[in-house]
């Protein structure tokens, strides 16, 4: 499992620590623990809906939460659940600026009372303990959720 969930996070949180090989994997992993923290069952999500995924940032952090937020929006202003896919990450520096671009699709279905088996009302992705980085596997994710 490319994640895993920690005990240390503020009450009313949850913290998870996402892994992958590349940074791509990393943010595909953490979308699907931010989902696992929604939904009980995500195996049970099918791909009925399909949004573009364009997110943009002057750090990987911020691009990794804004991400993630767009899963939170859309299951609470249009009552989907998505799952990112096909995540594409650029990052540009010039200027003394630096840019992430995360780009890809969501796909998902509406919410389902009869197949998804709800998990926790995530509300917000915090920006305590947010933090992404280089490992020698690859790279590493912690997010904190506020739920």
């Amino acid at each position: 499992m490319p994640y895993h969930f920690v005990d240390d996070a503020p009450t009313a949180d949850i913290g998870f620590v996402a892994s992958g090989k590349t940074l791509e994997d990393c943010f595909t992993a953490a979308a699907d623990a931010t989902l696992k923290a929604m939904l009980s069952n995500p195996e049970s999500l099918r791909p009925a809906e399909r949004l573009p995924l364009a997110v943009d940032a002057d750090s990987v952090e911020m691009a990794l939460l804004r991400m993630l937020e767009e899963m939170i929006f859309h299951k609470d202003a249009r009552g989907l659940f998505l799952r990112p896919g096909d995540v594409r990450i650029e990052h540009t520096e010039g200027g003394g600026q630096e840019r992430w671009c995360v780009r890809g699709t969501m796909t998902g279905e509406a919410i389902d009372g009869q197949r998804h088996d709800l998990a926790g009302d995530v509300k917000a992705v915090t920006l305590h303990q947010l933090s992404v980085r280089r490992t020698e596997a690859g790279w590493e994710a912690r997010v904190v959720l506020d739920i």
